[in-house]
């Protein structure tokens, strides 16, 4: 985990280098120091106006760090904001998401989904990581969030689609269903995670079009991986398409990356921001019910937080 130094700055134990994990900017959550979230409107104003520092590598140093850094010099939108691995000030997780005024049109640019590494994913992919992203207590308590909110194991008729899957998806132990469906990037990953009936090989950066029919799942996970998304608004549409009416979309996240390959919007923003962010793919693909979001970090300072931004698919859609 990172070590703290002055101003409640966290650095990482090691500099970042090529295909290795590593806390992201979200490990220096930017969080309102005072008062309610505001106007989703103004908590996106410093992402299009000229807030956010250049995505380079500096002195070999993360980018989001030398971002969080950046920011912290000054005040943005006129009220002081605070660098911290947990939300520490202002509103929790869970209420900032709880009556959002979302602006009319989407509120991002194009280059808020740009990546430092463009190359082909394909490539970055190629190799099989049979790794975790997370550390232990932040997968049991991922697992645990699974158990109480997943249909019945061996449910009939139960069909769910773990996105952006690998080789272990973290279900309860012996968790199973007729038919779960794993779309991931590396194959070899795909199948050697034992939840999984089946599987599907694709780049949703190319390709964001699911290839289920509509109305297919009743449950959607996707774990550490929708930051690297850059077609979010396709791929939740998408999601809404194939889900079965009041089915679930659980989106969980952490502050690890691969940060070369995570969206520059995901990258120079902190937890808080990023329960925003999914919030309003949900909101603007339609569709969904409100989202919510779900504080289930195990072990606050102490271990990887672990944040879930999750919702329904509309019964009459």
């Amino acid at each position: 985990m990172p070590k703290c130094i002055g101003v409640g700055l966290k650095l990482p134990h090691r500099l970042p280098i090529s295909a290795s994990v590593y806390p992201c900017s979200c490990s220096y959550s930017i969080t309102s120091a005072v008062g309610s979230v505001p106007n989703l409107a103004k908590v996106l104003s410093k992402w299009s106006c000229g807030g956010r520092a250049p995505r380079r590598l500096v002195l070999g140093l993360g980018a989001s760090f030398w971002a969080q850094l950046m920011n912290m010099s000054g005040a943005v939108g006129g009220k002081a904001f605070t660098a911290s691995a947990r939300l520490k000030s202002g509103p929790s997780f869970e209420e900032i998401l709880k009556n959002v005024n979302w602006p009319e049109q989407i509120p991002y640019k194009p280059e808020d989904f740009q990546r430092y590494d463009e190359s082909s994913d394909t490539l970055f992919y190629e190799s099989p990581r049979f790794v975790t992203h997370i550390d232990d207590p932040a997968i049991a308590a991922l697992t645990k969030y699974y158990s109480k909110v997943f249909p019945p194991s061996n449910s009939p008729g139960v069909s769910m689609l773990d996105m952006c899957s690998s080789w272990v998806s973290h279900f309860p132990p012996g968790y199973k269903q007729e038919r779960v469906v794993g779309m991931g990037m590396n194959e070899e990953e795909l199948k050697a995670n034992p939840v999984l009936t089946e599987y599907v090989v694709q780049d949703l950066n190319v390709n964001p079009k699911l290839p289920f029919e509509d109305n297919s799942f009743d449950v959607i996970t996707n774990v550490v991986s929708v930051d690297y998304i850059n077609k979010p608004i396709d791929v939740f549409k998408e999601m809404c398409r194939i889900l079965k009416p009041g089915g679930l979309a659980i989106i969980s996240f952490s502050n690890r990356c691969f940060w070369t390959k995570a969206i520059s919007i995901w990258t120079s923003t902190g937890d808080a921001d990023h329960g925003l962010i999914v919030g309003s793919y949900f909101h603007y693909a339609g569709g969904f019910e409100p989202p919510q979001g779900v504080d289930i970090s195990p072990n606050p300072g102490r271990s990887d937080p672990m944040y879930i931004v999750c919702s329904r698919k509309l019964s009459a859609v």
